[in-house]
C-alpha cells in the first residue's frame, strides 16, 4: 500500500492516529503526522483508507502499489 503524507498540510488533528495507531503517529514537536510503515497488513487496509477520508485537510493519500511478480 502506498501511503504519502503532506506534513505541510497536516494540522495535527490526530484522526489518523486514532484510527490506525499501528500505521500513523504524531511527532512530539508539532504533533504532525508520521507514517510508521507502508507495509500495511490486509486487516488494517480499510482502517488506513478511513484515516485518509477523515483527515480534515486531506494530508494523507493512499494508493495501492502494483503487485510484484
Amino acid at each position: 500500500m502506498d501511503i504519502t503524507v503532506d506534513r505541510e498540510l497536516c494540522v495535527g488533528s490526530g484522526n489518523c492516529v486514532a484510527n490506525v495507531p499501528q500505521v500513523f503517529d504524531q511527532d512530539d514537536d508539532e504533533g504532525l503526522v508520521l507514517v510508521h510503515t507502508t507495509e500495511v497488513p490486509e486487516h488494517l487496509r480499510a482502517s488506513v483508507e478511513l484515516a485518509e477520508r477523515v483527515c480534515p485537510v486531506g494530508a494523507i493519500q493512499v494508493g495501492r502499489q502494483a503487485p510484484t511478480h
